[in-house]
């Protein structure tokens, strides 16, 4: 936090116009802006001030975002988000497998900047730890492996609810194809992506609401997410 009270973000991109189109949202948006733009600079800004958050290009003059994300990560659980270029989906599943929480793709509207970042915020360590969680009149209750939407009980088989619980437990963080497949299924699972878009799917037919916004968001290519 800072003195002024705002939660302040790092953010880290060597493009001029975007770091100073960066620091004009994120005010904008009620935070503090810590600019850098290299990542020894990015680095050394997380070490002494302490950011709530930062925002990472993948792309920097003196190193690698994937390599700042995972320096980071080492010893801060900070959320972190990266910036992507458009159609540069292998750097950004290496980001994420690397400590990121999500990624933003270039060019970016503000209002989703800002809104991943507090999804991301709002993710606060231990949230793991609860026992019911509940999310737009679906219930998970994580002791009883029950889970219920608007009081009807919901029939999961035993890789549903695993998968479902994950997703939840990880809610407002984008989750790779290969952390879920890893996680649910183990580690000889972790190239099939077939596999895990059934039960996506067959999960979604049954804890979706008929009519509404999905609760399980599809980023292609890269993995899976619940908003919150």
């Amino acid at each position: 936090m800072s003195a002024g009270g705002r939660e302040a973000v790092l953010v880290c991109d060597d493009e001029p116009q975007i770091l100073r189109a960066l620091q004009v949202i994120l005010r904008e948006a009620g935070f503090e802006a810590i600019g850098v733009a290299t990542a020894r600079e990015a680095l050394d800004a997380a070490a002494v001030r302490h950011p709530a958050a930062a925002i990472v290009d993948l792309v920097l003059p003196d190193g690698d975002g994937v390599e700042v994300c995972a320096q980071m990560r080492s010893w801060s659980e900070m959320p972190i988000l990266v910036l992507s270029a458009v159609g540069e989906e292998a750097e950004k599943v290496r980001a994420l497998e690397a400590g990121a929480d999500d990624y933003v793709t270039k060019p970016f509207g503000p209002r989703e900047l800002v809104a991943r970042l507090r999804a991301a915020l709002r993710r606060v360590p231990g949230d793991s730890e609860e026992p019911v969680v509940e999310l737009d009149g679906l219930r998970v209750d994580f002791a009883a492996h029950l889970v219920s939407r608007d009081g009807e009980e919901i029939h999961l088989t035993p890789t549903e609810f695993k998968l479902l619980a994950t997703l939840v437990r990880n809610r407002g963080r984008l989750m790779t194809h290969r952390a879920l497949l890893t996680e649910v299924w183990g580690p000889a699972w972790t190239d099939d992506t077939a596999t895990l878009r059934t039960h996506v799917a067959n999960l979604r037919r049954k804890i979706e609401p008929r009519a509404g916004d999905r609760l399980i968001r599809t980023d292609p290519g890269v993995g899976y997410r619940i908003s919150i």
